[in-house]
């Protein structure tokens, strides 16, 4: 008797543990398989604003055969050339000059080769305001400063820019409509595969990007920005 009623206490035992056994492991594979249900997704912003800084170089050449006459040329088309900006409404303060470059032309040529003047110099009159709309009204008058004797010379390495200094002011709006754009491409997501969004398992912000609406257009500004949003999926 006693191992028969031993055998029936072992084996309702082991049928108890099947049972909450397999329950557990009911449980923890749709545990598991909740885990793993997730969408990647990624929401954009975008705004296009207007530059509120202006970078105007003003690049002049001048040539001369003695150092003396060169300096006093430069010196000559700098006061031009900060003439003409002073007289339509820029500040004195926002106006700066390079360091004249100079070179002796004679240095590597020799006889008939050589040009009229030996020396040439080259500098740079730079004004840097936000006055925008100022500087686009005045770039097509510097013809006035040629008629006046300025020898402009276009420089790469001196190139005019417009520029937007406003963007921590749009960063947090602009994170706003980046995840609100995103979430409703998983919520989207979500309704076709017969889901839908739960919390957000992880989340990165790109870099904010600010380049040229295009390339006739300088003065404005597209500022792009993206998020990636990794959001858990339930049923």
């Amino acid at each position: 008797m006693l191992p028969t009623r031993s055998a029936v206490i072992l084996g309702g035992l082991l049928a108890i543990g099947m049972i909450w056994g397999g329950s557990y492991i009911e449980d923890a594979a749709e545990t598991w398989r909740d885990a793993g249900r997730s969408v990647t997704v990624k929401g954009l912003s975008e705004r296009e604003v207007p530059a509120d800084m202006a970078l105007w170089p003003l690049h002049y050449t001048v040539t001369a055969n003695e150092l003396e006459t060169l300096q006093q040329e430069l010196t000559s088309q700098e006061s031009r050339i900060r003439e003409f900006l002073t007289q339509r409404g820029f500040e004195t303060d926002n106006i700066t000059v390079t360091s004249p470059q100079v070179t002796d032309r004679f240095a590597n040529l020799y006889g008939a080769d050589r040009p009229d003047e030996r020396y040439q110099a080259e500098a740079t009159v730079l004004l840097r305001t936000q006055a925008v709309d100022d500087v686009k009204k005045a770039m097509p008058q510097t013809g006035e400063l040629v008629r006046a004797g300025v020898v402009l010379s276009p420089n790469y390495d001196y190139r005019t820019e417009f520029l937007f200094t406003g963007l921590n002011d749009l960063k947090p709006e602009m994170v706003a409509e980046a995840t609100k754009d995103a979430r409703g491409v998983a919520q989207q997501f979500a309704r076709d595969s017969g889901s839908r969004v739960g919390a957000i398992r992880s989340a990165s912000q790109g870099y904010f990007s600010i380049e040229d609406l295009d390339s006739y257009t300088p003065d404005i500004k597209r500022v792009r920005v993206v998020t990636t949003i990794d959001y858990a999926l339930e049923e």
